[in-house]
């Protein structure tokens, strides 16, 4: 499929919730600021959402963040900001209901970590079109390539985890935009733990198709993570 034959019933959004702490990268510096060549992270991962037909983005950032408004994004005319939660579940929901004062229930909505640069333009693509065709939500992941054990206490094996049905999700995550802000409300005020999209969409029983990815579209969460992400961007 063409890039510009895929026809969108509806429009199309993107989310990248950016408030969080990224403790495990730095105690004192966001991951999403890096420098990867001139630009941050953060406006690479928006200018690899923008390959898309977006109506817009939205960002959401921590209160205190005097960042983000600063730099310049990729179509700039469609940035918008809110501000992000305790947790990244809340940040994403606070940007969808932003999103719902400018954007219909039906439009779909895509969610993409803030430290996520190195999403390719045929995954992105793939990712919509599996989510217009089926008409469900989607996700991009990669099954799991190595033996996993399960380690209870004392660094002790306590047993092999088959890996055969196991899939390690990445982002973005695609929706409805109603059928999305609903699950996560329902998941929160059940008290259901919430990782990403997909695990409110399961809550409540939404069907969710997996759209095999790839190995390079890596979440900077530790340091050596930015030299392996400005490799990978170099190499694409």
């Amino acid at each position: 499929m063409s890039l510009n034959s895929l026809q969108l019933p509806h429009k199309l959004w993107a989310i990248i919730p950016a408030a969080g702490s990224g403790s495990r990268f730095s105690k004192s510096e966001l991951k999403q600021y890096q420098m990867i060549g001139q630009k941050t992270v953060l406006e690479h991962t928006v200018s690899r959402l923008n390959h898309l037909p977006l109506q817009g983005y939205v960002l959401a950032i921590g209160s205190d963040d005097d960042v983000a408004q600063s730099l310049p994004f990729t179509n700039m005319e469609k940035v918008h900001f809110c501000e992000g939660g305790a947790e990244r579940v809340d940040s994403v929901l606070n940007a969808l209901r932003s999103l719902s004062a400018i954007a219909d229930a039906e439009d779909w909505v895509l969610v993409h970590d803030a430290a996520r640069p190195c999403v390719t333009q045929d995954c992105l693509w793939q990712l919509v079109d599996t989510a217009i065709q089926f008409n469900t939500g989607a996700i991009l992941a990669i099954p799991v390539r190595d033996t996993l054990k399960r380690v209870v206490s004392a660094q002790n094996i306590q047993e092999t985890i088959d890996r055969s049905e196991l899939w390690q999700a990445q982002t973005p995550q695609i929706a409805k935009l109603g059928v999305l802000k609903s699950a996560i409300e329902h998941a929160l005020a059940a008290n259901a733990v919430i990782t990403d999209e997909a695990s409110a969409l399961e809550f409540v029983g939404q069907p969710v198709q997996v759209v095999q990815g790839r190995s390079d579209n890596i979440k900077i969460t530790y340091p050596d993570d930015l030299e392996l992400a400005r490799l990978i961007l170099a190499a694409q």
